[in-house]
């Protein structure tokens, strides 16, 4: 007789599945890289999805070298401003923000409605630091697609090269914007962050995937059979409803297709479904991104990436701009 075999449902390595604290995510964890000296992370919108034909570039793939169909993720990018540059140093607890320097508060007076601005700037000696990274925040207003005016603020690391060659470059940005293109090439790797999309309180099959029970079972058969043994706890490995998407989720390794400016020749016809027509830089990523249209993408140079397959620059045969608007 064949042994029984029923694997669990649903990832643990996930939990607990609850609502993420902030619609930005944060970032903990950068890559250690001895390029150049640059920013190692951008933030964009998500505009929506469409697809592509390309010479496949992966060289262990079937179709090596031949056209192929591509589903593509498009997400607007209008530049970023700096607006200060924090200095860690290194302790046997983690990294001990040490002090911060701010750019004038008539550069970045669109942060003032995040937080409250230093009156002016001052200038500080800094004898030692182990750590650079800068505070840059979005401009959402320069879109159409997004309605919204407040600028999202988050920490960017600053990487490649010597530490003071890291300061150096940093303080020429402070008050100044950056672009997509300052920080990534067409067929770069990199990782995304973001919020899935919420679909909020779902009950066990959902949420979990488990299997209905059987048909005469008693008054329910969406649900699981036991919570556990008696005289005890209800462990977090049993699968319950609850809250369902609005995660922060991370995808690995996404291959940055195109760097564009003209929005024109991406929007299809009719503008982007519950989104419209990019006006700003953008970029083409192979694939999906989490989250929901108009959510922020965080991006970041790939950390997991060791295989080494380098592009230069993916070559695009065709581009679709037909209507997304199921006519």
């Amino acid at each position: 007789m064949a042994q029984h075999h029923k694997p669990k449902r649903g990832s643990l390595g996930y939990s607990p599945r609850k609502r993420a604290r902030s619609i930005v995510p944060t970032i903990k964890a950068w890559p250690e890289d001895g390029q150049e000296v640059r920013l190692q992370g951008f933030a964009g919108y998500k505009a929506g999805m469409t697809h592509i034909f390309m010479l496949d570039y992966r060289p262990t793939s079937t179709t090596a070298g031949q056209e192929v169909f591509a589903p593509v993720t498009i997400v607007e990018t209008p530049p970023m401003k700096i607006a200060a540059v924090r200095l860690y140093e290194k302790t046997p607890y983690g990294l001990k923000t040490k002090t911060e320097i701010w750019a004038e508060p008539d550069s970045i007076k669109e942060l003032g409605s995040v937080m409250p601005l230093p009156k002016k700037r001052k200038e500080k000696e800094v004898d030692s630091y182990d750590e650079i990274r800068v505070l840059a925040y979005t401009e959402p207003w320069r879109m159409t697609g997004v309605p919204k005016k407040v600028p999202d603020l988050m920490e960017i690391r600053v990487g490649g090269g010597s530490v003071e060659d890291r300061y150096k470059y940093a303080m020429e940005l402070l008050g100044k914007e950056v672009s997509i293109k300052d920080v990534f090439r067409e067929g770069d790797m990199m990782d995304a962050i973001a919020v899935t999309k919420g679909k909020g309180f779902q009950g066990h099959v959902k949420r979990w995937g488990v299997k209905l029970l059987h048909h005469k079972n008693r008054k329910h058969r969406r649900m699981i059979g036991t919570l556990g043994p008696w005289l005890s706890w209800v462990r977090s490995s049993v699968p319950q409803a609850g809250q369902t998407g609005f995660h922060k989720r991370t995808e690995y390794n996404k291959r940055i297709l195109k760097i564009g400016e003209d929005g024109s020749e991406i929007t299809p016809a009719g503008g982007f479904p519950h989104y419209g027509v990019i006006r700003n830089e953008y970029i083409v990523v192979h694939g999906t991104l989490p989250g929901s249209v108009k959510r922020i993408i965080r991006m970041r140079h790939a950390v997991r990436y060791m295989k080494g397959v380098k592009v230069e620059k993916p070559e695009i045969t065709y581009i679709s701009t037909s209507s997304k608007q199921g006519v």
